[in-house]
This record gives structure tokens, sequence and C-alpha cells, in this order.
């Protein structure tokens, strides 16, 4: 009995390799949005799959024992998709979701509920240094005023704000070259999103260091009665159960 994976984040890669070497079939689901992702272990599935109703009819066809979505804390659609499907078919579904990142001593964030909500934050002569991901870039286009650094993995889509760099780049990232960043650009601000994880944490720590006031984007909640866990040893303990 196969357990699917709704991928593209390190947990997911981390998850299918654990089941994988415990010997439970896996086939891990890409969404096809970033060029030359990197890819897990086991079989790997591209491209959408066309709506929960298109997650359920392929769970079902499939023979799948159990779900996880292991997908960015950020990829709501994609989580209340596969709750919807798996309501539908009476798949169990898991949600695994790397813990949300904590302000410390030292740290001067301010928490908003989305992206409209930090852009509203922003105002002129702000240099921003904005990491929510190219597709969040139309959300800052009509921000009068404010110079953008903005880092993605690909290159944006139109709308991107007027005063914007596009940097690709692509983590894990040091505290020192996010030092450098901030001090080459003179950067004031940090526009991020609470993903959570180790990969992305060193930008918080150079706005730490070097007084860099953070507009931190909240995560969106799980669907309601949805099972969450925080760690790839939870989630693989649970699929193995469910796959026998």
């Amino acid at each position: 009995m196969r357990v699917l994976i709704l991928g593209g984040t390190a947990e997911a890669r981390a998850l299918a390799a654990e089941l994988d070497a415990a010997g439970v079939p896996v086939v891990s689901s890409l969404a096809g949005r970033v060029t030359n992702p990197r890819l897990p272990v086991g079989e790997v599935r591209e491209g959408g799959f066309g709506g929960p109703e298109g997650l359920a009819a392929w769970l079902a066809a499939e023979g799948v024992a159990a779900l996880v979505d292991a997908t960015h804390p950020f990829a709501a659609r994609m989580t209340a998709s596969a709750a919807e499907a798996a309501r539908a078919t009476g798949v169990p579904l898991l949600v695994l979701r790397r813990p949300g990142w904590r302000e410390g001593p030292g740290d001067a964030w301010q928490r908003v509920g989305s992206l409209r909500e930090a852009a509203e934050r922003l105002a002129a002569p702000m240099r921003v240094f904005l990491t929510t991901g190219r597709r969040s870039l139309p959300a800052f286009a009509g921000v009068p005023g404010v110079w953008f650094l903005a880092r993605s993995v690909d290159p944006p889509e139109p709308p991107v704000p007027a005063n914007a760099h596009v940097l690709l780049d692509r983590g894990p990232y040091t505290v020192e070259g996010e030092r450098a960043l901030v001090r080459e650009h003179r950067l004031d601000v940090l526009v991020t999103k609470d993903s959570g994880g180790a990969m992305t944490t060193a930008k918080l720590v150079a706005a730490r260091e070097l007084g860099l006031a953070v507009i931190m984007v909240d995560r969106p909640p799980p669907p309601p009665g949805v099972r969450l866990v925080e760690t790839v040893a939870e989630a693989a303990r649970w699929a193995r159960g469910h796959a026998g």
C-alpha cells in the first residue's frame, strides 16, 4: 500500500527517504512551480491533480493507503484540497509542518496576517529586503517610493515593483552572506514569511545583528480537524502504521 507525499520541501524529501529505507512504497508529488527542483528518492509525480476532485480520483484509482501533506507552510490551497480529497475518499491525512520562527531578544518584528498588510506597512524612502517568493511580488507592485531587493529561486512574473532589483538565488544561506547583502544594498527592512526551518534563518540573524526591522507574515491556519505534526520522525511513524 503506497503513501502519497505532497512535497517540494526539505521535510518531504527527508520523509520520502525514510519511508523508502523502511520498505514503504512512496510517491512524491511536486507541483512543478520551481525549475529544476531537488527530487526525492522513489517515484515522483510532477504537475497538479486538477483540484480536490482530481486528487480524490487519483487517490482512489491508485489505492493510496495514506496521504501526507508536506508542502510549504503557505501552500494553503493545496492543503485545503488535500483535506477535501481525504474526506471524500476516507484516505487518512497528516499535515507535516516544520515549526515556525519565534522572536528572540534583540529582534524587532511586526507580525502581519497577509502580504497585503505587509505592503501597507511600507513607505518611502524604505529600502526593503523582500524574501516572500516570486509569486508574492504583485502584492508589492503598487507601493510608491520604496526600493526592493527581491530574492527568489526563479524569475518572477509581472507585475513586479517598479523599483525592484531581482536576485535569483537558492538557499541555504549564510549569516555572513546575508550581512553582506544588507550592507551592499543599504537595506533597512526585511519582509518575509514565517516559513520556519533552518535553510533561511540566516536573514533573521543578520537583521537582528544589523538592527533591521522585520515584517513577518503569519502562516495561514490549517483546515479544521486536520492532524498536524512538526517532525519527519512523527510523520514517518504515522505513515508506516497506515501503510501496514
